[in-house]
This record gives structure tokens, C-alpha cells and sequence, in this order.
């Protein structure tokens, strides 16, 4: 029936349970400190070696957001966002401490980012841009970034124009136990 599926387990479940991959947003700009708090967030995640391999690219600029929608077919969310950050490996200080892991550092980054926007009460999505690497020379063409800095993911992001649902993703048939 119409049952509303239950959230589990405190306050990081809830924040887990509401992020939503949100591509709309309402024309009304994000609080600087809202800003820096997904920064922050970003920074907090684990990285092999504690390389921490990534840098920011903050983009406010509306030419610059309009761009960036063209660099993707799935990127269209970037037009009208009130932010967008490009997560950007840095692969020379990946490379210093031979990290291999930079992915899933940088992946890592990313989604407690989506995290700490669905904590602030914002919209976001995860737009990929690496590994495609048309897409990921789009951005570094146009952003004129260094060789060594690669853009990975781009992150869109306000005030959702609809609100963010919790939905139930729990399938107790995809654990398994001690053996397949």
C-alpha cells in the first residue's frame, strides 16, 4: 500500500536517506558558510596515505556555469545551479606518496560533499566527468588547469526545487554472509 518506508538509525541515516540526486534549483544564492561547510566536508574524507589528492574549483560565474552544461550531455543541471564545484585530483600529490587509490580518494571527497549539501537542506547531483576524457579536457581547456590537475567530478548544486525524499534502497538480498 501507501506505506512510507521507515529510515534506520540516527541522524547520519537521515542525512544518508535524504540525499537525492536533485538537478533542479530555485534561483536564490548559497550562504558562503554553507559553502565553506561542504568544502570542509569534502576534505574530512579518507584518501590512501592520507594524501589527501584533491583541490576545489568553485564556480559562481553564470557564463562560466552555462559552459560548463555544454561540456556533457548529462551536465545541464550546471546551467542554472547557484554553485557548482569541480573536484579536482591532483595527481602530482597523488603520485609523491605513490597512491594509486586517487579514485576512490577523490570519489570519497565527493560524496561527503553530496552529504554535507543534503545536511544543509540544498540539492545536488554528481555530474562524472572523469573517466570520460573529453569531458574531463573540456574543463581543464576552459578553466586553464595544469596538466597535472584533473577534473573528476562536478557538483551542482542549491536550494532543490522540490524537496529531497528519503527512499528505501535496503535489499536484504544483495548481503551476503561469510560466503557467496
Amino acid at each position: 500500500g501507501d506505506a512510507k518506508p521507515k529510515q534506520r538509525g540516527g541522524i547520519i541515516m537521515e542525512v544518508i536517506g535524504k540525499r537525492r540526486s536533485i538537478r533542479s534549483f530555485r534561483d536564490q544564492s548559497v550562504e558562503a558558510e554553507k559553502i565553506e561547510r561542504i568544502l570542509q566536508a569534502g576534505m574530512q574524507a579518507p584518501s590512501a596515505h592520507n594524501s589527501q589528492p584533491w583541490e576545489f574549483l568553485v564556480v559562481t560565474d553564470k557564463e562560466a556555469k552555462v559552459n560548463i552544461a555544454q561540456m556533457s550531455p548529462y551536465a545541464g543541471p550546471a546551467k542554472a545551479a547557484p554553485v557548482v564545484i569541480i573536484v579536482m585530483a591532483n595527481l602530482e600529490t597523488a603520485k609523491a606518496v605513490n597512491n594509486l587509490w586517487w579514485q576512490q580518494d577523490v570519489s570519497a571527497c565527493t560524496q561527503n560533499m553530496l552529504l554535507q549539501i543534503a545536511a544543509e537542506e540544498l540539492g545536488g547531483v554528481w555530474l562524472g566527468f572523469y573517466p570520460d576524457e573529453e569531458r574531463a579536457k573540456k574543463v581543464q581547456t576552459y578553466f586553464n588547469l595544469p596538466d597535472h590537475i584533473l577534473p573528476f567530478s562536478v557538483i551542482p548544486f542549491g536550494y532543490s526545487a522540490q524537496e529531497n525524499q528519503f527512499v528505501d534502497r535496503f535489499d536484504k538480498t544483495k548481503i551476503h554472509w561469510e560466503k557467496y
